[in-house]
C-alpha cells in the first residue's frame, strides 16, 4: 500500500494520499487535511435554518421578499414555502453530483414541514442527509392594505356633466375605467396603485384613488371616450418624514351637455337629432330623414339645442303603411290613432312594429337600438 507520507492532524493516523494536494483544497476547506474518517465525522452535506418565517399580507395575499411585498397570486403557500426552504439551504462546497427533492407536510393552517433529502458525492464517497424545516406562516397587514383600510388617497376624480346629472352608464364606466387603470398598473408591479373609495354625490360621482397620476390618467381617459372636459387644483395637506410637502390633487371632469342616447333639436329647421357621440363636437342621426349631423366647430360638444327626450322614453308601436319614400303610417302611441310621420332612411322594409320618440317636437321613428 502506498503512504504519502502526511499524517492526519487529528487522530494521527498516516494518509495514503495527502488531501492537501488537491488544487484549492485549502482555500475551499481548512478540514481537508483530515482523513476522510474524521472529515466525515464533523461534515454536513447540507446547511439549513431551524425554522423559516414566511410573512404573508392575509388580506391580498402578498409576500414579503427582502424589503418589499410581492404579489404571487398563489392559492395556498405551499409552493411559496418550497421556494423560500429551497433558497435558505446550502450544500457544502465539496460535493458533486448534488440532487434533492423537497416533501411539503401541511401540519394546518400556518405551519408546513418541510422534508429535505440531499444526495452527492465527497471525496469520492456517495453521501445522503435529510433535514427537516419547519416554515411557520405568518399573517399580518401589507403596508398598501393597510392604505386601504386607513382610507388614504392622493387624487380625487369628480365627475361632473354640464347642465345635468351623468347618466348611470356615465357612472358606471367612469368607475369601471378607474379600476381599468388601476389593474394595468398593477399587472406592471405596481403595488401602490389601488382605488380607495367610489362614492355617489350630488350631481355626479366622486373616485378617490392613492396617486396623482392614476388621477390624471383617469380624467384623460374619460375625456377621450365621454369628451368634455377636465381641470385640475392641488391642496396642501402635510409635509412627510423628509420636510417634502404632501399635496391633494382633484380631477374636475365636466362631461358635454348632452350624452350619447339623447334626443335633441337644434332647432336649425332640419328636425330633432339622436347624439351618437360627443367627442370634440356632437354627432347625430337626423330622425326626419336618417342623415348624419354634425355641430359645428364653433358649437363643439355642446350646440343650442332644446332637449326632447331620450333613447329609453321610446315605446314600440305599428307599423301601419309605408306610404312613399318620404312618409310612413304609425299608430299613435298614446292616442292609437294612425299617423303619418317623416320616414327617415334607416326604416327597415316589412317591419312590423317600429320604435318611435313622442314629444313637443312630434312623433318620430327611431334607428334600432345596437344593444338590442
Amino acid at each position: 500500500m502506498t503512504r504519502s507520507g502526511a499524517f492526519c492532524p487529528r487522530c494521527g493516523d498516516p494518509l495514503e494520499k495527502d488531501p492537501r494536494n488537491r488544487p484549492g483544497s485549502e482555500a475551499r476547506d481548512p478540514d481537508s487535511a483530515l482523513c476522510d474518517s474524521c472529515y466525515f465525522e464533523q461534515f454536513d452535506l447540507v446547511d439549513a435554518p431551524d425554522r423559516i418565517e414566511v410573512r404573508v399580507c392575509s388580506q391580498c395575499g402578498a409576500v414579503h421578499r427582502g424589503n418589499r411585498w410581492v404579489d404571487v397570486g398563489a392559492e395556498d403557500y405551499t409552493d411559496v414555502a418550497v421556494d423560500v426552504t429551497s433558497e435558505a439551504l446550502g450544500v457544502h462546497i465539496e460535493a458533486t453530483d448534488v440532487s434533492w427533492q423537497v416533501a411539503p407536510e401541511q401540519v394546518d393552517r400556518n405551519t408546513i414541514r418541510m422534508h429535505c433529502t440531499f444526495t452527492g458525492v465527497v471525496r469520492g464517497t456517495a453521501l445522503s442527509e435529510e433535514v427537516i424545516v419547519p416554515v411557520k406562516i405568518s399573517r399580518e397587514t401589507c403596508k398598501r392594505c393597510g392604505r386601504i383600510a386607513g382610507g388614504s388617497f392622493a387624487s380625487t376624480v369628480q365627475i361632473r356633466a354640464v347642465d345635468r346629472t351623468p347618466t348611470d352608464e356615465e357612472e358606471e364606466r367612469a368607475e369601471a375605467i378607474a379600476r381599468e387603470i388601476v389593474a394595468e398598473m398593477e399587472a406592471t408591479g405596481d403595488r401602490e396603485a389601488f382605488v380607495t373609495d367610489v362614492g355617489s354625490v350630488d350631481g355626479g360621482l366622486n373616485i378617490k384613488v392613492s396617486t396623482t397620476k392614476i388621477g390624471q390618467k383617469i380624467a384623460q381617459r374619460l375625456v377621450s371616450e365621454f369628451g368634455g372636459s377636465f381641470s385640475d387644483s392641488e391642496r396642501l395637506i402635510t409635509e412627510d418624514e423628509d420636510g417634502e410637502k404632501v399635496y391633494r390633487v382633484t380631477y374636475a371632469v365636466r362631461l358635454p351637455p348632452y350624452a350619447p342616447g339623447e334626443i335633441i333639436d337644434p332647432e336649425d329647421g332640419d328636425g330633432p337629432v339622436l347624439v351618437r357621440s360627443v367627442q370634440s363636437n356632437l354627432k347625430g342621426t337626423r330622425l326626419k330623414t336618417g342623415r348624419d349631423y354634425e355641430a359645428g366647430f364653433e358649437d363643439g360638444d355642446a350646440p343650442d339645442a332644446t332637449r326632447l327626450g331620450d333613447r329609453s322614453d321610446s315605446v314600440r308601436t305599428t307599423l301601419v303603411a309605408i306610404e312613399d319614400e318620404n312618409a310612413v303610417q304609425v299608430l299613435d302611441p298614446d292616442t292609437y290613432e294612425t299617423k303619418s310621420i317623416p320616414r327617415p332612411d334607416y326604416l327597415e322594409e316589412g317591419s312590423d312594429e317600429v320604435p318611435v320618440l313622442k314629444s313637443r317636437a312630434g312623433l318620430h321613428v327611431l334607428p334600432r337600438d345596437e344593444n338590442e
